[in-house]
């Protein structure tokens, strides 16, 4: 069979799509050697992949996400390659295209969050985003033969939210990455570069709102009292979003808190290493990565108790009511205080992140392909 994958999000510019777009296709090299497959990649993230197996090609489909390009043109470029099947790792798959395909939906954030205060958008273009999302996704779960989500939780949320039969979806759960890399640099070194002091508690992702950051930089400043040593490191790359997290900081005269920014692979492994605790507040997730890669690196983590997080960490971490000021807080400083608590977090945590495997969802989105009439 001809297999597309749309992998215009493919690598660091696609975020936590673009892990999963890229660890799928580079597993499916692993396994199948047998179907035909065409990649299809964006001018900024062509060269970032290289083909390593001889039945896979990489094609330039330079069209913007959610663009007319996009609606227009990428069909024709599908049909041109004469495709038995298209995977599109997201939902907005093209309106024009009517040959058989399968989607991934990740989550139905914006169907929860539908809030101003996670876009910069005016109103009136907001509501026509809105309008739009909800059309693509319902159009793209009716037009697929089959669906894939990440978690339990998604599956019951897509199947509460949409007509769709359950036997049309199917779970493949992502995993965690194993990013440890040698550096030239010591540890030390590189948590000075980032301007990083020991203790700290330590956050990785984007700031949207439904992260809860504003919450947690709340909460650590109200701890600071009682522990004026400790820090809290809130990774990712500047936008919108951090930027009014940073304001925040300074409105509120909080110290200690640390924006280090974007921190590549190689660093970041060091910052998760020396991180006394990894708190993940959020109030929504499809799947939650950086909680697993947390406990990967030997880090206990404290998470919020969404229903996709209890599902996708199970008894590894300890769970509070994150929208709980005083929840939030005990639970930060149960996890610092008791020891006991702290090493079995560990010892659980990394159990649970070897549970995962990139292999194993490849493997289960192949037999997806295999089992398509």
């Amino acid at each position: 069979m001809r297999i597309g994958i749309d992998a215009r999000f493919f690598g660091p510019i696609g975020k936590g799509l673009g892990r999963y777009t890229q660890k799928l296709i580079e597993n499916l090299e692993k396994i199948d050697h047998e179907n035909e497959y065409f990649v299809f990649l964006r001018k900024e993230n062509f060269d970032e992949y290289s083909p390593g197996a001889g039945n896979f090609k990489k094609v330039l489909a330079d069209y913007k996400w959610y663009g007319f390009s996009e609606q227009i043109f990428f069909p024709i470029l599908l049909f041109k390659h004469e495709l038995g099947l298209v995977h599109f790792p997201h939902f907005n798959v093209p309106l024009l295209y009517r040959k058989p395909i399968v989607v991934t939906i990740h989550d139905l954030i914006l169907l929860h969050f539908p809030t101003l205060r996670g876009t910069t958008l005016s109103p009136l273009w907001y509501g026509i985003k809105f309008w739009a999302y909800k059309l693509a996704i319902r159009s793209a779960i009716s037009r697929a033969i089959k669906v894939i989500t990440v978690s339990e939780f998604t599956k019951n949320d897509i199947l509460q939210n949409y007509e769709v039969e359950k036997g049309k979806i199917f779970v493949t759960h992502e995993a965690a990455d194993d990013f440890c890399r040698l550096s030239p640099k010591s540890q030390d070194e590189i948590l000075e570069k980032y301007g990083i002091m020991k203790p700290y508690l330590l956050y990785v992702g984007n700031a949207y709102p439904h992260k809860n950051l504003e919450k947690l930089v709340g909460v650590f400043g109200k701890m600071k009292t009682a522990r004026p040593e400790l820090k809290l490191v809130l990774i990712g790359k500047e936008d919108y979003f951090y930027s009014h997290i940073r304001k925040l900081v300074e409105e509120k005269n909080i110290q200690d808190v640390v924006f280090p920014g974007y921190v590549p692979e190689q660093d970041l492994d060091t910052v998760y290493r020396n991180s006394s605790l990894y708190v993940f507040p959020s109030l929504y997730e499809g799947f939650g990565l950086p909680p697993l890669e947390a406990m990967s690196k030997g880090v206990p983590v404290l998470s919020s108790d969404h229903a996709c997080m209890k599902e996708v960490l199970g008894d590894s971490a300890f769970f509070c009511d994150a929208e709980n000021e005083d929840s939030l807080s005990e639970g930060i400083g149960k996890i610092l205080d008791d020891l006991e608590l702290r090493k079995g977090l560990i010892e659980k945590g990394y159990r649970k992140s070897n549970s995962y495997s990139w292999l194993k969802m490849a493997s289960e989105t192949s037999e997806i392909y295999k089992n398509i009439k």
